[in-house]
């Protein structure tokens, strides 16, 4: 079984509203993007996969990766990984391309990814995302009605420029929500984004007294109010018991990063995310969770597609699972745009659960029809491909000693 055809789509989906997402204060989204990869073998089993964009940014990945996934074998994830990883020096983060494969390895072996990450079918507790700063009376009204409609968790936003307002803002959903939702709430200072308004990154001394004030209003967990990558200061205000739990790691870059982390004692809980380290490396992450006694719950705002790929890592595991984060911020950001070229939208059922996908690979089911609509496909490369591609950039020689050195490395792997 070889990668014989590699396809990807830069898709946009228009939402009915305007949304404005708390990790970038001022900026208007008004599309739903992401660039979509399919994956084809010699016989045919496809595979797919999504990584959040902002628009055409990766107009020229295909040059680069083509070149390193056509003629893999798909049940070899560690060389897709490393090669993955080969073709990231350049700047890109590939790794949101590695659950394609995992698509692949589940329809070819009849099983869901979650079982071969030897995880097991069960509902899904989820707890609800919001995804704007909002008025807190009003947002305290919302998450009434979402408890109303099943869920017994959620979490907040803040964003305030000073802290007081950061404060005031949990006081007053707390007042109103205690005892109806669980809470928590994330700071959205990982990795702080200033391009359209001046916002200040936290001291640790402003995330202490966030955190004490979290704990006061029964809070229960915090996430990202550190730089993701200051892991002293995460280790030392986690040492400080303030009495809510810390979580974080969404955009750290994998293993190499959450290791780290783990080591120091930066977090309570683990939040990877699959569609940016890949399904392998946030594995790596729940198994050190596990051994460790630290929960974990998968980060999942990206899209619908990344929505159902982290469902799977999170039935991966029935001891330290958090509930599934489940984005969601009405009118702007719901299930239709969100899950937009998929052929129906994720939807909870009356007690804010899931279904697990019980289909072979990764269960994403792909609208054609929507996939026109939305998407442009703007990269194509088969075997025949490129070999073409090298003969017309290389020379003939060239490429054919090129050739023999590949079967060489394939030989002797």
């Amino acid at each position: 079984m070889k990668i014989a055809k590699v396809e990807l789509y830069h898709v946009q989906i228009p939402l009915e509203k305007t949304f404005y997402p708390t990790w970038i204060p001022g900026y208007p989204q008004t599309h739903n993007s992401f660039t979509l990869v399919r994956l084809e073998t010699k016989c045919g089993i496809e595979g797919w996969s999504a990584g959040a964009a902002m628009g055409r940014e990766r107009e020229g990945l295909g040059d680069l990766i083509g070149g390193y996934l056509i003629g893999l074998d798909p049940e070899d994830i560690p060389t897709a990984n490393q090669r993955l990883k080969e073709a990231s020096y350049l700047g890109w983060r590939n790794y949101w391309i590695e659950p394609a494969f995992w698509d692949i390895v589940g329809k070819s072996k009849g099983k869901p990814v979650y079982e071969l990450l030897g995880g097991s079918a069960r509902p899904v507790e989820t707890y609800i995302s919001t995804g704007e700063m909002r008025d807190p009376a009003q947002r305290a009204e919302q998450l009434l009605e979402m408890a109303e409609r099943g869920f017994k968790t959620a979490k907040l936003r803040v964003k305030n420029i000073e802290l007081k307002d950061d404060i005031r803002h949990v006081e007053t959903v707390a007042s109103r929500v205690s005892g109806k939702l669980i809470m928590g709430v994330d700071a959205n200072q990982g990795w702080l984004v200033t391009i359209m308004a001046r916002m200040p990154a936290w001291t640790h001394e402003r995330a202490y007294e966030f955190a004490v004030a979290c704990a006061r209003n029964n809070f229960r967990w915090l996430e990202e109010p550190l730089d993701s990558r200051d892991y002293d200061g995460l280790a030392a205000l986690r040492a400080k018991k303030t009495g809510v739990r810390l979580a974080g790691a969404e955009l750290n870059y994998g293993w190499d990063e959450t290791k780290v982390m783990i080591e120091k004692g930066c977090l309570d809980a683990y939040q990877p995310d699959s569609t940016f380290c890949g399904i392998s490396q946030a594995k790596r992450t729940l198994d050190a969770c596990r051994e460790k006694g630290l929960d974990f719950s998968p980060h999942t705002w990206t899209n619908g597609i990344g929505l159902i790929i982290n469902m799977h890592l999170w039935l991966a595991d029935a001891e330290r699972n958090l509930p599934l984060e489940y984005p969601l911020e009405e009118p702007s950001w719901i299930p239709r745009w969100r899950d937009g070229i998929q052929e129906s939208p994720i939807l909870p059922d009356s007690e804010g659960r899931l279904a697990p996908p019980t289909e072979p690979g990764l269960g994403l089911r792909i609208d054609p029809a929507k996939l026109r609509r939305y998407g442009r496909r703007f990269f194509k490369m088969t075997e025949l491909g490129l070999k073409f591609k090298v003969v017309r950039e290389k020379g003939v020689s060239e490429a054919v000693k090129l050739a023999k050195q590949k079967k060489q490395l394939e030989l002797e792997s």
